[in-house]
């Protein structure tokens, strides 16, 4: 077992001390994170004590601490799951043959492009968020929202690491280029389009969370097959963090759901918005945006890069022990190609469609939380429901972009769609709503924004009008 060393300036399991040149070379990124982090992390917070958790640990019992702290001072560290012994490549053409420790020569672009893609969605994320504390509806909230935060920086650092560890020169560029990049900036942009996009009310949040950070456990349980080990490490602990992301996500929209519910069964006509609340159709808007923008994530339906990916074993199926045939040389995959106005199915050798296989996990995984939102509606007798739209809707990557379809799939011409988008997509009078809804921040201990039912229990066992943030600081 891998020992957590916390009294470092950068807390590691990775035996940094060993390698004082690599140390140096991270410590003097340091202070340019913390710069970053003053200018770009969450507006207005930053003197305040947070209680948040901070990973002292990579066993599955114990890993984190809880405290408070002010997130400039948050212990941002290195961790790496540990080692496997005498694991192997366990798909593709190198399968059985021992993980790499070292990078190889001939994938060196490959992973260094692979690991900068993932790197940068981790300070992609903050930048997006860093307004919304002005606006909060609970402490609770407030709080998971800066502990979402902090582990997407935390997970910056587990990227940087790699670039700073294997890849020299190019790496220690590429470490610095991911600070310098801003989402949403016309001139540098984040890398992929769903990190550009502004995050600036709640329900956004909730949805972004929910939807895309999901996209990030699949992009990483996709990693950690890696015949990379470092990066397989790497990734493996980054998903004991991901699950709270999604958590606030999921559990967000389905205190969104329930407070509308009450909305609508106090109000004579069930209209939402008469009562200040969030309703049905503007939330199947904003699920679809979200979660098209989201779909984009995983690249084009057919790709020789994914192909690429694994048969050089970098870049594995989430949870690839599941699959039978590890080799994926003689399988097909029937996917729907628009061509002249028409969908065509073709049978797509597996390994081009290894995109696609990663997104019907995730297509399904998302399916599992909207049942859950639907059986507070099943259960409140109302009859509507929300619904993941089509993944060829409102496609802006892969195969489908560029082309039309209404939220059940069907192809459609530019006409019909610039008629009906405004019932499928969020207008701007949906976000100047939403945006209405939230005006101030709500930091009484125990009390909750009109617009969202309390979460059902507090975070570590604590109680719900516990001070998460100290907002008197």
């Amino acid at each position: 077992m891998s020992t957590v060393v916390t009294d470092e300036k950068i807390p590691n399991n990775v035996n940094l001390s060993h390698d004082p040149r690599l140390q140096r070379a991270l410590e003097q990124w340091q202070p340019n994170f913390r710069n970053w982090w003053l200018e770009m992390g969450p507006e207005g917070y930053h003197a305040q004590e947070v209680y948040l958790r901070t990973a002292i640990s990579v066993t599955t019992d114990g890993w984190a601490h809880y405290d408070y702290v002010k997130m400039p001072d948050y212990r941002w560290g290195i961790f790496l799951a540990d080692a496997v012994p005498d694991r192997r490549i366990g798909f593709g053409d190198s399968m059985g043959q021992p993980v790499w420790q070292d990078v190889p020569g001939e994938h060196r672009n490959t992973l260094r492009r692979l690991i900068v893609t993932q790197g940068d969605t981790e300070p992609a994320s903050v930048e997006q968020q860093r307004v919304l504390g002005a606006s909060c509806p609970s402490l609770y909230d407030l709080r998971n929202l800066f502990q979402v935060n902090v582990e997407e920086g935390r997970h910056l650092w587990a990227m940087v690491y790699l670039l700073h560890g294997f890849f020299g020169r190019d790496g220690r560029e590429e470490a610095d280029d991911l600070l310098a990049r801003r989402s949403g900036n016309p001139d540098r942009p984040r890398i992929l389009g769903a990190f550009n996009e502004p995050i600036d009310d709640w329900l956004s949040f909730f949805m972004f969370t929910m939807f895309t950070d999901r996209d990030g456990k699949y992009q990483l349980l996709a990693l950690a097959e890696s015949g990379f080990d470092p990066l397989s490490r790497t990734t493996r602990f980054m998903l004991t963090e991901e699950a709270h992301h999604m958590f606030v996500g999921e559990t967000g929209i389905g205190r969104v759901v329930q407070r509308t519910i009450e909305l609508m069964k106090k109000n004579p006509n069930g209209d939402v918005r008469a009562e200040g609340g969030v309703d049905l159709p503007t939330l199947q808007r904003y699920l679809s945006f979200w979660y098209t923008r989201s779909l984009d994530l995983f690249g084009g339906e057919i790709s020789t890069n994914a192909a690429s990916f694994f048969a050089s074993g970098l870049k594995g199926r989430a949870k690839e022990e599941k699959f039978q045939d590890h080799l994926a040389l003689e399988g097909f995959v029937p996917i729907a190609v628009p061509e002249n106005g028409k969908l065509e199915t073709k049978q797509v050798p597996m390994r081009t469609a290894m995109n696609e296989i990663l997104r019907d996990g995730y297509v399904e995984d998302c399916q599992r939380g909207v049942d859950r939102w639907n059986k507070l509606l099943e259960a409140e007798g109302i009859s509507t429901r929300l619904t993941l739209p089509s993944r060829r809707f409102n496609r802006e990557q892969g195969i489908y972009a560029g082309h039309r379809f209404d939220p059940e799939g069907t192809p459609i011409t530019e006409a019909a769609w610039a008629a009906k988008q405004a019932d499928w997509l969020p207008s701007p009078a949906d976000r100047a709503y939403v945006k209405s809804l939230q005006q101030r921040a709500v930091t009484k201990p125990g009390e909750v924004a009109h617009w969202i039912a309390p979460p059902a229990k507090g975070i570590n066992a604590l109680p719900l009008d516990f001070v998460y943030v100290r907002t008197d600081g």
